[in-house]
């Protein structure tokens, strides 16, 4: 059974930033939105990935670099909305924290999602429609070894929540869908390999084109209701039993 909620042209011609298009859950969400007829501009300092469709536009930006990721959101213009889904995991217990590393994911995962917003939110606000979705983490509300990295996805609970109190009138939604462990090459990175990832009761990783399919809902008219929330996807992860 096809586990697609939304039709062909649901989101057509809308121009969507995606940050790290070019593999991962960040991938599988721009190869959904483009069959969904939206217009994507794929932020990322890898080389692009999804260039056999027209409608999508490689952006080489180094989302850790502040300057340059304000440059290339002012670039752009009419833009309808924001997934940030690019990220990194590095681990470490305290008393062994590599606070390099720290600094690292903290300018990805949050320091960019707020100069991109920062640039795009008031825009969305003038033309009275917008959607902003960032990729967390089911583990945000802390595990052990990933304090730093849950620290940096809890943090966008905050900005989307508050963010979203400042717009909700505006017809902008701002929200955070938190996966759990999803199969995509973050996994084979030696820089977490001593922090396994906690296959979900579920039976087996998430699949990023699930997690995408919930990003497309939470972009289309449908979910215009929905905002300030963190959804989680986790195969039964954070349930207690």
């Amino acid at each position: 059974m096809s586990s697609e909620v939304l039709a062909r042209g649901a989101l057509a011609g809308l121009r969507v930033v995606v940050t790290g298009s070019s593999g991962g859950i960040g991938r599988a969400i721009a190869a959904r939105l483009l069959a969904l007829d939206a217009v994507v501009y794929g932020f990322d300092c890898a080389a692009p990935t999804l260039v056999d469709d027209g409608r999508f536009h490689p952006v080489t930006v180094d989302l850790a670099d502040g300057a340059q990721t304000t440059a290339a959101a002012r670039a752009l213009t009419n833009i309808f909305g924001l997934v940030h889904a690019a990220g990194v995991m590095r681990t470490g217990r305290v008393g062994a924290l590599d606070h390099g590393e720290g600094d690292t994911m903290w300018r990805i995962h949050v320091e960019a999602a707020t100069r991109l917003a920062d640039v795009l939110v008031p825009s969305m606000v003038e033309r009275g429609r917008g959607r902003v979705v960032f990729v967390g983490s089911r583990v945000a509300h802390g595990m052990p070894g990933r304090a730093q990295y849950a620290a940096t996805k809890v943090a966008l609970v905050a900005l989307a929540r508050s963010w979203a109190s400042e717009v909700v009138a505006k017809g902008v939604t701002i929200n955070v869908v938190a996966p759990a462990a999803a199969g995509t090459p973050m996994l084979e990175d030696p820089a977490r390999a001593a922090s396994a990832p906690r296959v979900p009761p579920l039976g087996r990783l998430l699949d990023p084109a699930e997690i995408a399919e919930l990003v497309a809902y939470l972009l289309s008219p449908a979910a215009a209701a929905i905002t300030g929330q963190e959804l989680t996807i986790c195969g039964g992860a954070s349930l207690a039993f």
